[in-house]
């Protein structure tokens, strides 16, 4: 009931806080939010430690309005997402760590290699986990966001709540413009749910705790309704001019689609009463794919078919299975990680000054980009494609 009021005395004031332009001082909000978190149970400590100096970000509120996956062409996506060395270091991960992840996957049921897969995406194996101090970016979110700031306001309470059980220290929220942290990635509304102490050191520490981290993940995915009695699904094979049924919420049995005229990629039969759904992400030109609920449960953590198919694929690459067989229907295709800092490096060697070469690719680069495909007559598009790379020298 507390909580409840906390919440409503706090709404009051959110739209009038939120209505000052994009250079909005947080300030005065950030005053609130600290009585706010302490009247529903933070450590007052913790809450001064963990909002103290929030200012204005405009990268949170830029990053609020746009997310990658639903714009970014699959090709690209997936080259970034799974490439050699996403690959051979889910290889190292998975003999590293092949008594932790046997156990989560006896414990919980979930495919040891879907959890790595997982991990790899989310954080890269626990290198990168985002680029952001998640009580700042909601703090942000709340006071100067445009959207969902009452969703936003509980989960920066609920972090800081974590911290004051003592759970992951104060300064390890590090994590995404949107208030994911740890190595896999987690929300606080999601940890509270979910996150699971699977080191029995009393804690639930997402950020520093491998164990705690992928078995957390692992129960995420069979509370969504991952089961290992199915796989994720597979690619297919369709008919020259198919016109039926497809999408998501379609699903038939695998016999249904063998009666439709579909195959295994490799010309297999389909059979069985297994229900599966038929995807073609790059539309019939590209791959297909046959999907089980399994591949509902992947995109349960984060709503995109092009993540959902990132981490099927990475999963079967590091368990030593094949990529996918039918090409993307492009000629100008994405670069991996290090054909993005190569990109950079020749924009840089070319006169394109974009900064320091991290393989990010930020608005500078961008612009490098299309001022340098201005210059060799392709098509501008700030895109870092395999064209642009490849004119400038890359190889």
């Amino acid at each position: 009931m507390r909580n409840h009021l906390v919440n409503v005395a706090f709404g009051t004031g959110l739209s009038m806080m939120a209505m000052a332009g994009s250079a909005f001082a947080i300030e005065s909000c950030v005053a609130s939010l600290k009585k706010q978190a302490v009247a529903a149970g933070v450590r007052p400590d913790i809450a001064e430690r963990m909002l103290s100096g929030a200012t204005f970000d405009e990268k949170v509120i830029r990053f609020s309005t746009s997310q990658p996956e639903h714009k970014t062409e699959i090709w690209d996506y997936m080259a970034f997402l799974v490439d050699a060395q996403r690959i051979q270091d889910g290889k190292a991960n998975l003999k590293k760590h092949n008594s932790t992840l046997t156990s989560i996957e006896k414990r919980y049921g979930v495919d040891r290699h879907v959890v790595l897969a997982v991990w790899g995406i989310e954080s890269d194996y626990g290198n990168f986990r985002g680029d952001f101090y998640t009580p700042h970016a909601l703090a942000n979110l709340v006071c100067a966001g445009k959207r969902r700031q009452k969703y936003f306001q509980g989960e920066l309470i609920k972090t800081m709540q974590i911290a004051s059980r003592g759970d992951v220290p104060a300064k390890d929220f590090v994590g995404s413009w949107a208030g994911a942290f740890g190595q896999t990635q987690f929300m606080p509304s999601t940890y509270n749910s979910l996150a699971v102490d699977f080191d029995g050191d009393g804690r639930k520490d997402l950020v520093n705790s491998v164990p705690d981290a992928l078995a957390s993940t692992a129960n995420f995915l069979k509370n969504a309704g991952w089961s290992n009695s199915r796989p994720w699904g597979y690619e297919v094979k369709a008919p020259k001019s198919y016109s039926g049924p497809s999408g998501l919420k379609n699903y038939s049995s695998l016999s249904t689609w063998a009666k439709r005229g579909f195959t295994k990629i490799d010309g297999g039969g389909l059979s069985g009463n297994l229900d599966a759904a038929l995807i073609q992400p790059a539309g019939a030109g590209g791959p297909s794919f046959l999907v089980t609920r399994n591949f509902r449960a992947l995109r349960s953590y984060n709503a995109s078919t092009s993540y959902g198919l990132a981490i099927a694929l990475l999963s079967e690459l590091v368990s030593g299975g094949d990529p996918f067989k039918t090409p993307w229907p492009t000629d100008n295709p994405g670069l991996s990680r290090a054909q993005r800092v190569e990109l950079q490096k020749l924009l840089n060697r070319n006169g394109f000054n974009v900064g320091e070469p991290d393989g990010k690719v930020g608005p500078a680069t961008r612009e490098g980009i299309r001022k340098a495909e201005a210059r060799h007559g392709l098509p501008v598009t700030g895109r870092p494609s395999w064209n642009v790379y490849s004119v400038l020298g890359g190889k």
